[in-house]
């Protein structure tokens, strides 16, 4: 899909969906100059955001926004993309200090779990894949001035149920997660599909929603953008007739009558008796 078919794809995904915010393109960069011109760039105006934040304003506010180490005052999230020359043993010992997890030995066995899931030679090819970026420039996808490398999509549990659906339609590339409520979105929603070809899930963590005002139903779907074109083909297919779709199809009650509740039941008896009366 060339940057033309994208953004048509990104409206329809919105308005097929009734999403309550944009579908947003993430692409990685690799140096300054490849920052459009009507990107807004937090450190030009004396500011530092968050990736979160970026995000956040890209899907609400409909804004270009591009981010370096220079425009990101959530280090750790600088270290884990490479875009700052961090040693293991210091990213390990910031995150000690922040006392997310038990103590070190659980803090030392977060670090080498998503490290094991770029083990071997490919994982290898991954990493130095990951060192050659150095920002990158977000967009609401049906405007997008880049061709993202991954997309992030917000919505509630039902939304995210149904791209689910759709990415798992033909079973040759199930969606599966590892969770920990840190750095879900700039992680998870970005960078890791964009690395591994593979879509994820996302459930805000506590810097999400701490500083990037992700309401407390928010969950979203982050894809390689390779996958946009098969979620659109399967979405609702699931399920054929029987498929919910959106807004949701539930399933309502039927058979009811005035003896569901005490109340109602008591007022059917006072119109009867004075009916009969």
């Amino acid at each position: 899909m060339n940057l033309e078919q994208i953004k048509k794809a990104g409206e329809e995904l919105y308005h097929k969906l009734h999403l309550p915010t944009y579908p947003v393109g993430v692409t990685y960069i690799k140096k300054e100059g490849d920052i459009p011109e009507q990107a807004v760039r937090p450190s030009t105006m004396g500011q530092k955001w968050s990736l979160c934040q970026a995000v956040t304003y890209a899907r609400r506010h409909g804004w270009h926004v591009a981010m370096t180490a220079e425009d990101n005052f959530c280090v750790p999230a600088s270290a884990f993309h490479k875009w700052v020359d961090v040693s293991d043993e210091d990213l390990v010992e910031s995150q000690v200090q922040q006392g997310w997890h038990k103590g070190r030995n659980a803090e030392q066995n977060r670090f080498n779990f998503f490290k094991g899931l770029f083990a071997g030679p490919e994982g290898e090819k991954t990493l130095q894949k990951m060192q050659e970026y150095m920002g990158f420039v977000c967009s609401p996808l049906h405007q997008a001035i880049m061709e993202p490398d991954s997309i992030v999509v917000f919505g509630d549990g039902t939304h995210v149920n149904h791209m689910i659906q759709a990415l798992c339609f033909d079973y040759t590339m199930p969606v599966m997660s590892a969770f920990e409520g840190f750095g879900e979105t700039c992680f998870k929603g970005g960078l890791a599909p964009f690395i591994t070809g593979r879509p994820q899930v996302v459930i805000p963590g506590m810097g999400d929603r701490a500083f990037a005002g992700i309401s407390t139903e928010e969950m979203a779907v982050g894809l390689p953008t390779s996958q946009l074109s098969v979620v659109l083909e399967n979405l609702f297919k699931s399920g054929g007739d029987l498929n919910i779709g959106q807004p949701a199809k539930t399933l309502l009650a039927m058979g009811l009558d005035e003896s569901i509740t005490p109340g109602f039941t008591f007022l059917k008896n006072k119109i009867n008796e004075k009916r009969d009366s």
